[in-house]
């Protein structure tokens, strides 16, 4: 099997998330070696994609990320993959920086909500996502449209909360009454863009329709490390 290069740490417990999605998503493993092998780079020192995207103040990324993708190569990686759709703004660096494949989460999100029919997408994601226009092409190349909500700093607050290590009984409910705004607004599929909300998708309504980048993300791992 191909060995994958995780650009992970934003944040740190969705990098774990990701793991244990891969993970799962080998149902069929009889041993160890049937699993996939990864080589991840936790590096929460990454600049704030906050800080530096929304607030105008931070440190820019880009070069830490560069960087990461380089070291990654040189481990021996056949491909690369970055649990965080904000830092996805950085992809054309990172694609730039190593010869490599990545593995766009953008792009295969938007394969997915396409093939399930999908078209009105709620977004659930970093005010930062709307701001950089992130999955505006995207979505445009297959037909989907965006909803956003009145104010995304309400949802910013309860991703800093998950960052900040709060339970998710204190930040799950406010999830839930987000993507029910989102919902009643005309939304006919929720996505989850921000890998911090991907820990609390069990609050999501259960009547609606959703998808999970991150998913999407752990499921190409798989296929492209077993092809």
């Amino acid at each position: 099997m191909k060995t994958i290069g995780i650009l992970g740490g934003m944040g740190p417990e969705a990098t774990i998330l990701l793991m244990q999605k891969v993970f799962d998503a080998v149902p069929d493993a009889r041993d160890d070696a049937d699993h996939i092998p990864m080589i991840v780079y936790q590096n929460p020192q990454v600049p704030s994609r906050i800080k530096a995207l929304i607030e105008g103040t931070g440190e820019d990324p880009a070069p830490v990320l560069a960087h990461m993708a380089q070291d990654l190569e040189k481990a021996g990686v056949s491909a690369l993959a970055m649990p965080c759709n904000t830092a996805h703004h950085y992809a054309p660096v990172i694609e730039a920086a190593s010869s490599q494949p990545f593995l766009n989460m953008l792009d295969l999100t938007a394969d997915h909500l396409a093939e399930c029919g999908a078209e009105r997408i709620g977004m659930l994601a970093s005010p930062a996502t709307r701001l950089t226009g992130v999955f505006d092409a995207p979505f445009s190349e297959r037909g989907l449209s965006q909803l956003t909500l009145p104010d995304d700093d309400e949802l910013l607050q309860v991703i800093r909360a998950v960052k900040a290590g709060k339970p998710a009984e204190e930040t799950g409910p406010e999830l839930s009454r987000l993507a029910q705004v989102l919902l009643d607004q005309g939304a006919d599929h929720l996505l989850v863009a921000c890998t911090e909300l991907s820990l609390l998708t069990s609050y999501l309504p259960s009547s609606s329709a959703w998808t999970d980048s991150l998913d999407c993300l752990a499921s190409a791992i798989v296929s492209f490390a077993r092809s």
